[in-house]
């Protein structure tokens, strides 16, 4: 699909609004301290370290997330490579060298500007941001979005805050209007990540890159978060029920008042109002009054897949 497609697609169909101002959630690798202990550590944070040794060639055996002897014998030889104390020790100083050798391949920044309109569209499937100049393509850039059970918001949303953050957050950040939850553009620690669906439903971008795009933005950008086909329910047709909250939700909403039952704000939450209108709809249709969208609700609604 042509960027000018996806625009006027998303343009029909998506409403925006403004969110208070916060700090990103984002994952901080500057307080890791890891090390040969008896219990060995284990955990996410272990697995992850040892596939990226794995992939510069330091560390040869299964990955199991358990901090043992291979693990930090692996961590010293490449602390011995890049000039570290050679001790085993997976702290802050290793950490930051990690990501520095994945950092330095994408190190290169572009000094030309966009002249006009900027504009962003971020294509979660393919994990890549597009900088648009008065809608034309100017710029793209790889991301990682996020995981499929705390995706990306889908939608139409604007740049409502931009920070400069800590080494540990990432150089940048640029918080969405998503009404629902604290979503924004960010650089990050685990570059090793970008291209992945990796997130809590923000953008990772390499640091250089975030720190182009920062520059290109102010309050009030436009940003277009596409997904497949489905649109927002491109990772499924998930049961929703009362504390839900995302763009499907969003989506129940406006289905509902096109169909009269709800008049309430389109805003991704849902609350009570959401389930008394999702229960009213139930019982207009001959479906069981549960306040909770089910696969029988979703084909009353209209909202079924693409094979």
């Amino acid at each position: 699909m042509k960027i000018k497609s996806i625009i006027s697609f998303i343009m029909a169909i998506f409403v925006f609004s403004t969110c208070a101002k916060a700090a990103p959630p984002c994952s901080c690798g500057e307080d890791i301290n890891l090390k040969l202990e008896d219990p060995p550590i284990m955990g996410q944070d272990v697995r992850e370290i040892q596939i990226q040794l794995y992939r510069l060639g330091y560390f040869k055996d299964s990955i199991n997330g358990i901090y043992d002897k291979t693990t930090a014998d692996a961590v010293k030889e490449f602390q011995r490579r890049e000039g570290l104390p050679a001790d085993g020790v997976f702290g802050p100083k290793t950490f930051r060298k990690l990501a520095e050798l994945y950092e330095q391949p994408v190190a290169q920044i572009e000094t030309e500007k966009p002249q006009g309109e900027v504009s962003l569209v971020i294509l979660t499937l393919e994990r890549e941001l597009v900088v648009l100049d008065d809608g034309k393509v100017f710029k793209r850039f790889p991301v990682a979005v996020g995981k499929f059970n705390t995706p990306t918001p889908i939608g139409l949303f604007t740049i409502t805050q931009k920070d400069a953050w800590g080494e540990g957050f990432g150089s940048r950040w640029m918080r969405l209007s998503v009404p629902w939850g604290v979503y924004g553009i960010h650089g990050t620690n685990k570059p090793w990540s970008i291209g992945s669906f990796e997130s809590g439903g923000c953008i990772r971008m390499h640091n250089v890159h975030v720190e182009q795009v920062y520059e290109w933005v102010k309050i009030g950008t436009k940003v277009f978060i596409v997904g497949g086909v489905d649109g927002p329910f491109t990772f499924g047709l998930y049961p929703l029920t009362q504390g839900s909250k995302g763009s499907d939700v969003m989506e129940i909403q406006k289905r509902l008042s096109g169909h009269g039952f709800y008049n309430g704000p389109i805003d991704g939450i849902y609350g009570y109002n959401t389930r008394e209108a999702v229960i009213a709809f139930q019982k207009a249709h001959g479906l069981n009054p549960s306040g909770n969208v089910d696969t029988f609700t979703y084909e009353k609604l209209g909202i079924i897949l693409f094979e």
